[in-house]
């Protein structure tokens, strides 16, 4: 691996982003990432000592699970989760026991008989901008895996947003590789943190849910590798996580989990990766897929075949090519096991978890993840009111969630279940669930004087009635998306978009509150009052949408991801697929000669916000947007090398925090917008901090002849609260730098 380049420095207040340097991730609150290639050493010992029958125990393994029925011969250790991989108590190398997801300890029905904290959605993290609470929420549902017997967390989800109708958008966090890289490589360390592994996935180009096994992503080497695949690599630079778990998708014609472009080439030769790579569940397609890179098969009674077992032991010993990749696979398992410490600190069910503590994790990554989108002034409401109307949402009960495999749920379930599959293997598995989270309770908490009064919203005659009556009407909106399936369009589904209007119409003072994947449109915006994106706001989400609608909290989220008008303005008005294909959560082939393409050469790198400014098109609210409860400014932008500094000033009544943002805007004559760097800054009124950001060279380079080419020639910069609203450019001349990953 070559050098951390991507790392952020923080203080309490603020960090800056470190180019070409070592790790520098607030050392006195976050742990040091793990050493993969320290740890290499002594695995490639042990394989040494291993048998021929024990090299293919490492590199198969099932889901422990009884989706179709009871598991024959279940081991007496396996938790019920995602995954169980035997270890070999000879060599003291023990079982690998693996659980989803990004946003923690996933619920499987219920049949560990548990449940776990909820961290709000990928997208609400990412909305912080903020690493070091990545950092904490990673921690945090590390050591509640580690607690509930779990060595292997399924986390590190960093899929760029290429289409926002993605029904796994909630699990990943952003359309940007700078701020998706350097936000995953925080959490992936804070998991890591626990002596357990982490994943990062889905390697790669895993851009929608539709046709999901066999959809074949189009585009050139130089568009990957400026966009989703830098993504990864920042990730695995600054997280260094101890697998990478590769995708259900084709790239270039090959499943990406049978891609010797992805795992050989790109990853383990060109980065230098030496963790090992395992497969989605349901993903290995064949034998070959070990020597084009795969390293172990997840899963595996939802192959074809066991293909990684008795299979891959006899080609090893008939065949010493295929002897040396055995080799070389147990040795990348072996070294994330030692890497983390896996042997060292062995797990076991029934750790303690402090519960209370570990929502308070949970609370802070909602409350800063909020967006506030617009205020015409209603916002922070008032305690000493005396009446509001909350409408629709299932508010009285909880707030929504994402659903799939990253599905969390706390003690006692869901506060509401509404099933969506109502018959096969995934009957109960996937299902619209609302944390036990009373957004209701928490606003009448705030208003303890007011007549707050709750409307479901089925009828939009009895809601209006109810917000005419009162002096705030606050309609909670949802969207609920999952794993398996994409959205059809960004509306609001159920009449939501006509209920908000209707409210709006007679109530001014209403105030939308989005529970969403990911964006929508919003049709009645000119009519309301105030709009914030809550998106799924985890185990805490109530208190903290009524925590910043009364202004305990002063919202400092700013979105990730753009927000289109209309899906006229994205690449693909039409995702591709959702025309011919029926809804299938598995995402087959109907028939086995089916094919899909995604073809992302249309955008190529200008993914999200870097797209609307190569059409000169305006979005609804652009990427890095986002509203305080006070005001701020960014100035006196200065440029030396790769190296910018700013100052930021609070020039509001009230304490905040604001993420200044820069942007390469122009190369050499020619538009190119990137983010180029960012900082998260909390200060008090009128008070003002300077920001320096030393600049990744990859940000302002071309891919081509197999390396990165940054230019000779001038590049102007601009500051930004958001990817639009841009100050004046700052012009600095570079030299040519041509390199090697």
């Amino acid at each position: 691996m070559r050098p951390v380049r991507h790392l952020a420095l923080f203080t309490s207040s603020t960090f800056a982003l470190l180019a070409w340097s070592s790790p520098a991730l607030a050392q006195s609150q976050m742990a040091p990432a793990v050493d993969l290639a320290k740890a290499d050493a002594k695995a490639a010992t042990v394989v040494r000592q291993m048998t021929a029958d024990e090299k293919t125990v490492l590199t198969h393994g099932i889901m422990p699970l009884p989706l179709a029925g009871p598991i024959p011969n279940l081991p007496a250790d396996a938790v019920p989760g995602a995954g169980y991989i035997p270890g070999i108590e000879r060599l003291g190398i023990p079982a690998l026991k693996e659980t989803d997801a990004s946003l923690g300890v996933s619920y499987v029905m219920g049949l560990r008989g548990d449940g776990a904290t909820a961290l709000p959605s990928g997208v609400s993290q990412a909305s912080s901008w903020n690493p070091e609470l990545m950092y904490r929420g990673g921690a945090m549902i590390g050591s509640e895996a580690r607690a509930k017997g779990f060595n292997v967390l399924l986390a590190g989800g960093v899929n760029l947003m290429r289409d926002p109708r993605n029904g796994r958008t909630f699990e990943y966090l952003a359309e940007d590789p700078l701020l998706s890289g350097i936000l995953v490589g925080a959490a992936i360390r804070g998991v890591q943190s626990n002596n357990i592994i982490s994943t990062i996935k889905h390697f790669a180009l895993n851009g929608q849910e539709t046709g999901r096994k066999f959809v074949d992503a189009k585009i050139t080497e130089s568009a990957a590798r400026e966009s989703d695949l830098l993504a990864f690599q920042i990730g695995i630079e600054q997280g260094q996580p101890g697998s990478v778990m590769c995708a259900y998708n084709r790239v270039w014609g090959e499943q990406a989990c049978a891609s010797d472009w992805l795992l050989n080439k790109v990853l383990k030769q060109s980065w230098g990766y030496k963790g090992f790579v395992m497969s989605d569940w349901g993903a290995v397609p064949n034998l070959d897929a070990a020597i084009k890179g795969l390293d172990q098969q997840s899963g595996e009674q939802l192959d074809p075949g066991v293909f990684f077992g008795d299979k891959l032991k006899e080609k090893a010993a008939a065949d010493p090519t295929w002897k040396a990749r055995l080799d070389d696979m147990n040795r990348r398992i072996l070294t994330a096991i030692y890497a983390s410490g896996l042997d060292r600190h062995p797990v076991k069910p029934g750790g303690k978890i402090d519960a209370i503590a570990n929502a308070q994790v949970a609370e802070e990554v909602a409350k800063q993840g909020i967006v506030l989108l617009k205020n015409n002034g209603a916002l922070p409401l008032a305690k000493s009111a005396k009446s509001i109307a909350v409408i629709g949402g299932y508010a009285d009960g909880g707030v929504l969630s994402g659903a799939g495999s990253s599905q969390v749920q706390g003690e006692g379930g869901a506060a509401v279940v509404r099933p969506v599959f109502g018959k096969g293997v995934w009957a109960g598995f996937i299902a619209e669930q609302y944390h036990r989270s009373s957004p209701l309770d928490a606003i009448q908490a705030q208003a303890k004087d007011a007549k707050v009064s709750y409307r479901d919203g089925r009828y939009i005659a009895d809601a209006v009635e109810k917000a005419r009556q009162s002096e705030v009407a606050i309609v909670f909106a949802t969207q609920w998306t999952t794993e398996g399936l994409d959205v059809p369009d960004l509306s609001l589904p159920n009449g939501q978009d006509e209920l908000i209007a209707a409210v709006a119409a007679a109530n001014p003072n209403t105030i939308v509150v989005l529970e969403t994947g990911g964006p929508v449109k919003m049709p009645w915006l000119n009519k309301v009052a105030g709009v914030i994106a809550a998106w799924y706001p985890g185990a805490r989400g109530g208190p903290a949408i009524a925590s910043v609608l009364f202004g305990e909290t002063n919202p400092s989220g700013h979105l990730p991801l753009t927000f289109p008008q209309s899906e006229s303005q994205l690449p693909r008005p039409k995702l591709d697929g959702s025309d011919t294909l029926e809804p299938d959560f598995a995402g087959n082939p109907p028939t086995p000669d089916a094919k899909l393409v995604a073809d992302y050469d249309i955008e190529g790198s200008d993914v999200g916000y870097r797209w609307f400014a190569r059409k000169g098109q305006k979005p609804l609210f652009p990427f890095g947007f986002g509203l305080s409860y006070t005001t701020f400014e960014n100035t006196d932008l200065k440029l030396k090398g790769l190296t910018a500094s700013f100052t930021v000033k609070n020039t509001g009544q009230r304490a905040g925090a604001e993420v200044a943002q820069l942007y390469l805007v122009n190369r050499n004559g020619e538009a190119k917008q990137r983010l180029a760097g960012f900082a998260r800054v909390d200060l008090a009124p009128g008070a003002a901090k300077t920001v320096s950001v030393t600049i990744d060279p990859r940000i302002l380079a071309d891919w081509k002849d197999g390396g990165w080419t940054m230019p000779a020639g001038d590049y102007s910069f601009a500051l930004g609260s958001d990817a639009q609203t841009l100050t004046a450019p700052v012009k600095v001349r570079l030299q040519t730098k041509k390199w090697k990953d």
